[in-house]
């Protein structure tokens, strides 16, 4: 029987599955890499914009990272 799971790929290429799946002995399968983020990611960007802002927006930030420029 042919099962479909969600997953989210993780940065370092790991693919762990939102639910389980329940086979017995070893099976195929095939990863389809859909070209769109997870669904809520923006949300979670957005969210996470003004945190990061406030804390690298700051002159001592500027002045840390001035010989990288």
């Amino acid at each position: 029987m042919t099962q479909i799971a969600e997953a989210v790929i993780d940065e370092n290429g790991q693919i762990p599955l939102m639910e389980p799946l329940h086979v017995i002995g070893p099976h195929r399968a095939l990863v389809t890499v859909l070209d769109e983020p997870p669904a809520g990611w923006d949300e979670t960007l957005m969210a996470a914009e003004k945190a990061l802002a406030d804390d690298w927006l700051r002159p001592e930030e500027d002045e840390a990272w001035a010989h990288l420029q």
